[in-house]
């Protein structure tokens, strides 16, 4: 048996001879091994044959290269997360319902954290202006915003067995199980089981045939895949078709595509006649207070809100943990900017700034290949629309790296011309790998001034910017004037209905109305509202273009709107700082940054007598008062039992009281990914670990320069 205590070193065993130092701590036993030198994840240790002699080892936490991505043993990390409930699937004993999840105590920690970050990184840091909304959205609401027509997935039914598909989902599994095959029929290496979970989803599309494919089919399929974001609702299932897509656990027929609206419906009151929805982004609530907004902010543009709160969308098929589920908590930014001049004045700050960039030109090759570049070139090419959205790009980065994530797992994704909307300008997704492939996290895009614009025609309110112009400006516009002693009598309790669609047309189509009325002396609208196609003669009506003197400018602003999922975040970042120590296949260890880790320090007193009591109550004073999460581990194990338990935490910091402490207040500090360690006084190991937690956090050596480097035996 060996047991690990905090520090670098190994000790082997030679029989069941226990040593114990009261002032070193260290518990040994010895036993020669050989020499040899071990290599695993990119990690080196050694062990060595000298009779009870100690080595140093390296343990620390595995580099990645653009090139080279790590594998994850899910099984083992899912194993970590259960037992130390991360988090869990809602009413689990009850059975469970796919798509909800329970955060515990170190889930709960870790998500607060991140949002701490993220506010302090983008609310405080940019001035922004926060708003909390209703979660209950009422029908009209949505209807307008386009999200009761359109916000859906596209889904097809087993007509024998009822199974229900995510048809991109299907197809993408289908291609890649056969892309599977065809290199197990060339005999290159499988790739590695990724969990439990994911054996489980892949059983439904059977055991993978090592069939060879064509090179062109193979070539194909990648192409296929590359742009499986998007393709429409009948253009799955034309691929459907064309590869013979069908139920992959029976073989049997499936239905063409259905669209299938994501909101989860609801009623408003006793009476059930108001309808609404839960809803299904934070946005709308930001578009519908933007006159409030704008007063708030003294009428000055540009400028932006931000809202964290919970959203929800019924999944068809919930899946892959924390990254598809039915509620999740979101962060959205609304970056109201003129349309006019959509540069940044704080964009030379990130010009610097390399990001890796997925072009929708790329995709739609069939190609995954990133571009390395600043961010600054990616706007001068024309590559991403305007500055600001470009600036928060650069910041999303910054954000993401700031909290652990891997700069070589992070990529942004431009949507495609027929994946994105038709009012955005551009739109950029901040895609992290994981076990279960590229994810989106992060969505940034230029909305126009699409929602504004619809609420604003629906309600009659407007919701602009006036600007006191400097200098007077000429203006020729469309207008529609009235004969009102005509209009009301023919038009009756319509008229308001007719006269308010009429006022609220673009210049577009104020345009086309004015040409069709020249020539056919009557224009014809469907009016929302109005049963049959009104008809309005031109003795009632006239649509001109006028030209007169502005002295204000109103104008409708456009947005950027960066949206975050935390959750997904959240479990990216718990993959990218998963490891295994390679000494030993057992001690897992999560080296979250100290800013988000949910317990920053672990004390821990040499064994559970009473003399360390006063001692270790008043190092968790400390730090309690100094706003630094702290857990005591005065349990029977070892040291390095506690340590371990606490590093699958992603605990950064360790301090160890022992019998030295008790004489000069003398205490051990412990890294949690490099296991180094520094003896100095309570108050020097307090302030140490005060650098090293905050926003502005300093390295482990710049943090503990001048403490004096403290070696205990193996953990």
């Amino acid at each position: 048996m060996i047991v690990r205590l905090p520090n670098t070193f190994v000790f082997a065993q030679l029989s069941s001879v226990r040593l114990l130092s009261a002032f070193s701590r260290s518990v040994c036993y010895f036993h020669p091994v050989p020499t040899a030198v071990h290599l695993q994840s990119g990690r080196s240790f050694i062990t060595t044959t000298s009779r009870n002699k100690a080595v140093r080892i390296n343990s620390s936490k595995p580099a990645t290269t653009a090139m080279s991505l790590p594998t994850i043993d899910r099984d083992t990390l899912d194993g970590v997360l259960k037992r130390r409930f991360f988090f869990a699937p809602g009413f689990d004993i009850y059975g469970g319902v796919s798509g909800l999840y329970d955060y515990g105590p170190p889930g709960c920690a870790l998500q607060a954290n991140i949002v701490d970050v993220w506010r302090k990184h983008f609310v405080l840091e940019e001035d922004m202006l926060e708003v909390d909304c209703t979660m209950l959205t009422p029908y009209e609401v949505l209807k307008t915003s386009g999200h009761v027509d359109k916000f859906a997935d596209w889904m097809c039914r087993d007509p024998a067995t009822g199974e229900i598909f995510r048809v991109d989902h299907l197809v993408e599994e289908v291609l890649e199980s056969r892309l599977k095959g065809d290199k197990e029929a060339r005999g290159e290496t499988a790739e590695p089981s990724a969990g439990a979970e994911e054996k489980k989803r892949k059983k439904k599309v059977k055991e993978i045939k090592a069939v060879k494919l064509d090179d062109a089919v193979v070539t194909e399929y990648e192409e296929v895949l590359a742009k499986i974001d998007g393709y429409s609702g009948p253009e799955l299932g034309e691929l459907m078709k064309k590869y013979i897509i069908v139920n992959p656990a029976t073989g049997g027929p499936l239905s063409e595509p259905l669209e299938f609206n994501l909101m989860f419906e609801t009623a408003i009151g006793p009476s059930g006649q108001l309808k609404g929805y839960l809803r299904p982004e934070t946005a709308q609530g930001q578009f519908l207070n933007f006159n409030k907004l704008l007063e708030s902010n003294n009428t000055k543009m540009p400028f932006a809100s931000a809202s964290i709160g919970k959203s929800f969308r019924n999944e068809i098929s919930p899946r892959s943990g924390l990254l598809r589920v039915r509620e999740f908590l979101m962060a959205e930014i609304e970056h109201f900017v003129d349309p006019l001049d959509k540069s940044h004045p704080r964009f030379s700050e990130v010009a610097d700034t390399k990001l890796r960039l997925l072009s929708k030109d790329t995709q739609q090759d069939g190609r995954t290949e990133v571009e390395e570049t600043t961010i600054g070139e990616a706007v001068k090419a024309g590559l991403v629309d305007n500055e600001t959205l470009g600036y928060f790009l650069a910041r999303i980065y910054k954000f993401l790296i700031k909290i652990g994530v891997d700069h070589n797992r992070l990529r942004f994704r431009q949507h495609m011309r027929n994946e994105m909307a038709h009012y955005a300008a551009d739109c950029w997704d901040a895609e992290l790998h994981t076990s279960y492939g590229w994810v989106e996290c992060v969505g940034c895009a230029d909305r126009s001034a699409y929602d504004l614009t619809v609420h604003s025609n629906r309600t009659n309110e407007k919701l602009v910017v006036r600007q006191t112009l400097a200098e007077p400006l000429t203006v020729e516009a469309f207008e529609v004037e009235l004969d009102k002693k005509k209009f009301g009598p023919k038009f009756k309790k319509d008229g308001k209905k007719i006269e308010q669609f009429l006022t609220s047309r673009t210049q577009c189509e104020l345009e086309d109305l004015a040409k069709e009325l020249s020539e056919k002396l009557k224009i014809s609208v469907d009016v929302e509202g109005v049963e049959d196609a009104v008809e309005i003669e031109k003795d009632i009506i006239s649509i001109e273009k006028k030209t007169r003197l502005e002295h204000i400018r109103e104008y409708t602003p456009n947005v950027i709107e960066p949206s975050f999922g935390i959750g997904r975040i959240l479990y990216s970042l718990i993959e990218h700082n998963f490891w295994i120590r390679p000494e030993s296949d057992q001690r897992a260890v999560l080296s979250f940054p100290a800013v988000i880790a949910p317990t920053k320090v672990l004390l821990v007193p040499l064994s559970n007598n009473e003399v360390f009591d006063p001692l270790i109550n008043e190092l968790s004073r400390l730090l309690r008062r100094g706003g630094i999460p702290a857990k005591i581990d005065d349990s029977s194990a070892t040291i390095g039992r506690r340590y371990a338990r606490n590093d699958e935490l992603g605990t950064p910091f360790g301090v160890t009281v022992d019998f030295q402490s008790v004489q000069d207040r003398t205490v051990t500090l412990r890294e949690r990914d490099s296991t180094k360690q520094v003896r100095g006084t309570v108050e020097e190991i307090i302030a140490a670990v005060q650098a090293m937690v905050g926003q502005d956090a300093v390295s482990w050596e710049e943090g503990t320069k001048g403490l004096a480097s403290f070696d205990a035996g193996s953990e």
